[in-house]
């Protein structure tokens, strides 16, 4: 796939990313949705509430179907400020890792304020969108990660023992940088984990993530997208669990047929490693995306984020087509969604004339200040 800088892009090629764009970031919000009822239940809990083959569907949480966690949220604002920083980078000041320290400020202000402040210029329009001003559970480590305006960075890491899986899946968008090279988007994705989670098995397995849905988003197979994460993270220091944890969910698709008993156990205690190992077997053996994200949610572990991962790698594999029309239907938020997706995608092939040397769209710089 052609570079962004400076690269012409097709008009096949920009139509199938932006179908890969719209279905990671739907496919992260439907396995969210559909694992978020779950989260707090057992295996045992979960057959007791919705029957004997556990959750099939799209069920009330939150007083509605279809209801996001923080996972969906942070992944937005995530897309937010990575198309903030592309637009940025026209006046010079490029460090990526302080515009997406700043997106999920205004995240972490959705989880204070009763609703959007008008008098907040910089919001830009996701800042504003009423539904994002829900609180859905976020964790302590989110909460006190983006809590002041100190960020967190490799050399001195917010929330330094924490192993959870949050980071890593509001991480999806990273992958979407097709035209970066995996390395950099990998170093992108850890530094920008670093700001909430700071343990080595955080922030890897989130870089891990990124460059999975990057290779994904290429064009190429899950299979081969994994081997590329192996290599990329061969060099780092640190890397063991996150390594092991892979070469054990590429081992488990040929131990005979899928079952909840197989995906606690890739999962392990819910850190982020095993997380990372249960989305990418779901992802692997899933006939197809609904048996794929009922797989990963039915058992007992952080059932949203396993979903929301799971739904990340189906997504960019398949595009938004693949995903289950009457779950996509019932998705809260889906207008954002979309519109944040397409807005991503436009900047990524068509940024130039959004704003450059030769001009800029007042509406762009409106939506995305600089």
């Amino acid at each position: 796939m052609s570079a962004t800088s400076g690269a012409v892009w097709g008009r096949a090629e920009q139509q199938d990313f932006r179908s890969r764009v719209r279905g990671t970031l739907l496919g992260v919000a439907v396995g969210d949705a559909l694992g978020g009822p779950a989260d707090p239940l057992s295996l045992e809990e979960i057959r007791a509430a919705y029957g004997p083959e556990g959750l099939l569907d799209l069920v009330f949480g939150q007083g509605r179907r279809g209801t996001v966690t923080h996972h969906t949220q942070l992944t937005l604002f995530t897309v937010d400020g990575l198309i903030r920083a592309q637009v940025r980078r026209d006046t010079g000041a490029w460090h990526p890792p302080t515009d997406l320290h700043r997106a999920y400020r205004r995240w972490a202000a959705t989880q204070r304020d009763w609703g959007p402040d008008e008098r907040r210029k910089d919001d830009g329009w996701l800042a504003r969108e009423e539904w994002l001003y829900a609180r859905r559970d976020p964790t302590r480590a989110l909460l006190i990660g983006f809590g002041d305006d100190t960020m967190g960075t490799l050399q001195s890491p917010k929330n330094p023992g924490e192993l959870g899986p949050e980071a890593m899946a509001r991480s999806a968008p990273f992958g979407l940088l097709v035209g970066w090279e995996p390395q950099l988007v990998a170093q992108l994705a850890v530094e920008c984990a670093v700001q909430s989670h700071g343990h080595p098995l955080a922030c890897l397995s989130a870089g891990a993530y990124a460059v999975i849905v990057h290779a994904l988003a290429r064009g190429e197979s899950l299979d081969g997208a994994v081997q590329r994460a192996l290599a990329l993270l061969a060099a780092r220091p640190g890397h063991q669990p996150v390594s092991d944890a892979l070469q054990h969910a590429l081992g488990a698709v040929r131990q005979g047929i899928p079952s909840p008993t197989r995906v606690e156990e890739l999962a392990g205690d819910g850190t982020a490693d095993g997380l990372l190992a249960a989305a990418v077997y779901c992802a692997l053996v899933g006939e197809d995306v609904r048996h794929g994200l009922c797989l990963a949610v039915n058992q007992s572990g952080p059932s949203a984020a396993a979903g929301a991962l799971t739904g990340g790698l189906l997504g960019a594999l398949h595009g938004e087509t693949a995903l289950p029309p009457a779950w996509v239907a019932e998705l809260e938020g889906r207008p954002t969604v979309l519109e944040l997706a397409d807005d991503f995608a436009m900047e990524m092939t068509q940024g130039p004339a959004l704003h450059g040397p030769a001009g800029s769209s007042p509406g762009w710089l409106a939506r995305y200040p600089r």
